[in-house]
Parts: structure tokens; C-alpha cells; sequence
């Protein structure tokens, strides 16, 4: 990412678990504090990483409640002593499942409640940054994304990815739900917006409008 020394949020992507999710870092470059989202597992691997970039974490952030995005997140915020924000309540029940899936896929999950469930169009700080809570249904009910518009930045978990989107074969997946999510709540925000994707490289919104195969502007216009 481009963590220029003048920016206001700096962020470290760290992929966890077998699955490779994308877990990062942003903190404030204010107050150094920061927040990991999306804390799937590889705990100790996160916390070295908090320390190597001098970041005092005050919160986890959840995209939505599958086993990679949260599976750790209820036991790093015990470890840690602090609070866990989001995702949208309509992914409870997830997070209820969490162990169940953990044993399935072979990953340490425990279910958790959240000291706070995001709704679309809520905020979200990160020491002195802003964040725009934007409920982005599909791949699940409940999932929401992160948006910090000064730095043009999406965290969007697995809605939208470099060249695909999200599955919606799930429990309560829903396709038509997931393409109105990336094109009338991501496509908004600019297309010069950056975005971490759950899995894979980062891209920005523009260069998914010019070349996804299912949801660029060519594809939904075919």
C-alpha cells in the first residue's frame, strides 16, 4: 500500500489461515493506535505485527462472520482487552456457528458478541480517523464494509475482489443482493478508490468497472 509519511491512516495487509484471508492492520499515524479487521486466526502473527509497527490496538472490526474473516476475533480481543465492532447483526448467526465451522475447516474459531453491531450508514474510529460503516449484503446478510474517504481507501472483505466477486452459494447468499452492494454502494465511493479485498491483490474500483468479467460496466451491460 502506499503509506506515504504524511498520511493519515497507514495500513499492513497480513494474510491468515489456510485460506489466505486478508487481515489488516490501519492505525492512525496521529495516535498510533489502530484496529485489525478482520482477525481470522494466525494470532500471534498479528500481534507481532501490531508490535513491529509500534501500533497500540484498541479495537477489532469485522467484515461479516465467516470462519477466515473472525474465527480468532472473540479470543484476540480477550488476549487484548478490547472491544470487537461489527459486522451488520444480520450475520449472527455465523458468528454462532463459528466453532462448529472452525472443527470443519480445520481452523480455531470461537462464536463472540460483539460490543457493537454496525448498521448501514454508522461510523467507526480508529484513534483520530473516521471510518464509513457501509452495509454491502450478498455474500452474506449481515457483512459491511469499511471506508475511509480522506485516504480513498475500502476495506470490503469478500464482496468484491481483483477480476471476481464474492460467493453468494452460502447460507443466505444472495447474488442479485451482492451485485446491487458492489454497484450501488461501492461504485459511489469513486473509482479511484483503493480497496482490500478479502482474499487476493488489491485494485481499485475503477479498474474493476473497466475489466471485472462479472461486474464491470461491459459485463452487467451485455
Amino acid at each position: 500500500m502506499n503509506n506515504a509519511p504524511d498520511m493519515p491512516l497507514k495500513a499492513a495487509i497480513i494474510p491468515v489461515t489456510a485460506f489466505q484471508q486478508n487481515c489488516t492492520l490501519l492505525w492512525c499515524t496521529k495516535t498510533m493506535k489502530g484496529a485489525f479487521v478482520d482477525p481470522g486466526g494466525d494470532l500471534d502473527r498479528l500481534k507481532a505485527a501490531a508490535e513491529q509497527h509500534g501500533v497500540t490496538i484498541e479495537k477489532l472490526l469485522v467484515t461479516h462472520g465467516h470462519i477466515d474473516h473472525c474465527g480468532g476475533t472473540g479470543i484476540l480481543a480477550e488476549q487484548l482487552g478490547v472491544p470487537i465492532e461489527g459486522p451488520h447483526p444480520d450475520d449472527r448467526f455465523w458468528i454462532a456457528r463459528l466453532g462448529d465451522d472452525g472443527r470443519g475447516y480445520g481452523i480455531e474459531g470461537k462464536p463472540f458478541e460483539p460490543d457493537r453491531w454496525l448498521k448501514d450508514g454508522d461510523q467507526v474510529t480508529v484513534g483520530d480517523l473516521v471510518l464509513d460503516v457501509i452495509h454491502c449484503p450478498g455474500h452474506t446478510p449481515g457483512h459491511v464494509i469499511f471506508y475511509h474517504a480522506p485516504s480513498n481507501l475500502a476495506l470490503v472483505g469478500d464482496v468484491l475482489f481483483q477480476g471476481s466477486i464474492g460467493r453468494t452459494d452460502f447460507p443466505r447468499g444472495n447474488h442479485a443482493d451482492l451485485i446491487a452492494s458492489i454497484t450501488g454502494k461501492l461504485w459511489p465511493l469513486g473509482g479511484e478508490t483503493a480497496f482490500v479485498p478479502g482474499h487476493g491483490a488489491m485494485s481499485t474500483f475503477a479498474h474493476e468497472r473497466a475489466t471485472n468479467p462479472y461486474v464491470g460496466d461491459r459485463a452487467l451491460a451485455g
